[in-house]
């Protein structure tokens, strides 16, 4: 009876060095954090008051989780619902949603059946060391008014 006890301790040792050692393999990423999706933002806003453009900008992080969304005054409401559309459209397929855009206007129209989806130009991706991190969405004005500002805000990201 004690050999058995033994195996079994030793076995429980084994096994718990073993998950001590899975458990310290952490993958390390960076990730949207407020303060960065305000910067975003606020580059994206500066770019549509320059031109006089009520929008609505949405930054999502990595898992499409709404991080920061602004509604200037004078946007209309439903470019809430389109900005974040557009934000987790290109969080989801890992590219612009003009790419979208474009498919759907040569007939590849089975991209509307997914949902949801918004294949309207206006989202990009948010890359950081080759890496996607999350994802801006942009809406109030003409689709590329819309990305204009979103590439307004990534650009704020090489800025120090």
């Amino acid at each position: 009876m004690t050999r058995n006890v033994l195996s079994f301790t030793i076995g429980i040792l084994l096994a718990s060095v073993a998950a001590g050692g899975a458990s310290a393999q952490f993958i390390e990423k960076k990730t949207i954090n407020l303060a960065t999706a305000k910067k975003l933002a606020a580059a994206a806003e500066t770019e549509a008051a320059k031109n006089s453009w009520n929008m609505v900008i949405t930054v999502v992080d990595d898992g499409g989780n709404l991080v920061y969304t602004e509604r200037m005054d004078g946007a209309q409401i439903a470019s809430i619902q389109i900005s974040q559309g557009k934000a987790h459209t290109a969080l989801a397929f890992r590219r612009p949603t003009k790419d979208l855009q474009d498919a759907v206007t040569k007939g590849n129209t089975s991209i509307l059946k997914l949902d949801p989806v918004t294949p309207v130009q206006g989202g990009l991706p948010i890359v950081v060391d080759g890496k996607i991190i999350g994802a801006i969405g942009v809406s109030g004005a003409q689709s590329a008014q819309d990305e204009q500002c979103a590439q307004a805000g990534l650009n704020a990201l090489s800025e120090k």
